[in-house]
């Protein structure tokens, strides 16, 4: 954790989740009512096909609702695309870019997230930017490049405290219940913290850096206490209100 720094506790759902999912959502906007909504923020990005049901939802909560991408342009002949004014139109408040599946499967460059996260600030969304290293580039010792090139590529000049979330998935960690060790995790987010630091200052030293990669209700509180960890990006085990409650739960001792 970080000092003087909230926690974002985050779901994402990935291609996953109908209108039968909805109770699980409502639950969860139930289950972070409570004293520790104060120290710890909560978000979940359902497909957008649940968007703006899910807001409704949670509309009396301090859950908030957000998205899994968005187009860098505002509006156009993009079929199939979603702008961030829709998202913040549907009530969402933040926006996931540049996920390791997005980068991978629809070939996503640097340049192309740092749009997307320029989209979102003119929207008044919050950009949570991923950025993560491969199976190989970690095992040809090359983890901390790539955090550098990525985090220089992605994240825009204008990127705040206020704005923006980085949010650290190694690649190879993500739906294989393999996890780095607390001295990989740490070193990482340390690096990352100096260059955040050493770009915007105080805002840097400020922003929140979430890990993400196989988080579980077993592991969350090891995880979540890593110096310069604050938070969380989970995936498959946000699907289900009680082991989401569980892992955002993991901060009630850490914030004691």
């Amino acid at each position: 954790m970080t000092p003087e720094v909230k926690p974002l506790v985050a779901g994402n759902w990935k291609m996953n989740g109908t209108r039968a999912s909805l109770d699980q959502i409502k639950a969860m906007a139930e289950g972070v009512k409570g004293d520790l909504s104060d120290k710890v923020e909560s978000l979940i990005c359902p497909p957008v096909s649940l968007l703006y049901v899910a807001t409704a939802l949670a509309d009396d909560s301090p859950l908030k609702i957000g998205a899994q991408d968005c187009h860098q342009k505002v509006s156009g002949a993009h079929t199939g695309d979603v702008s961030a004014e829709m998202i913040a139109d549907c009530f969402g408040t933040h926006v996931i870019v540049g996920h390791s599946e997005r980068r991978t499967d629809h070939k996503e460059d640097d340049a192309l997230i740092r749009a997307k996260a320029e989209s979102a600030y003119a929207a008044n969304l919050i950009a949570i930017i991923c950025i993560g290293e491969t199976e190989s580039e970690r095992k040809s010792g090359r983890t901390l490049d790539v955090l550098k090139a990525q985090l220089a590529g992605s994240v825009p000049d204008t990127a705040t405290a206020a704005n923006t979330v980085i949010a650290y998935e190694p690649v190879w960690a993500i739906g294989t219940g393999l996890t780095p060790t607390v001295e990989d995790i740490e070193e990482a987010h340390a690096f990352m913290r100096a260059e955040l630091a050493s770009r915007f200052s105080g805002e840097g030293s400020k922003m929140r850096i979430l890990y993400g990669g196989s988080v579980k209700p077993g592991n969350a509180r090891e995880l979540m206490a890593i110096a310069n960890v604050d938070g969380a990006l989970i995936g498959g085990a946000s699907l289900k209100a009680q082991d989401f409650l569980s892992i955002y739960g993991a901060y009630e001792e850490l914030t004691a």
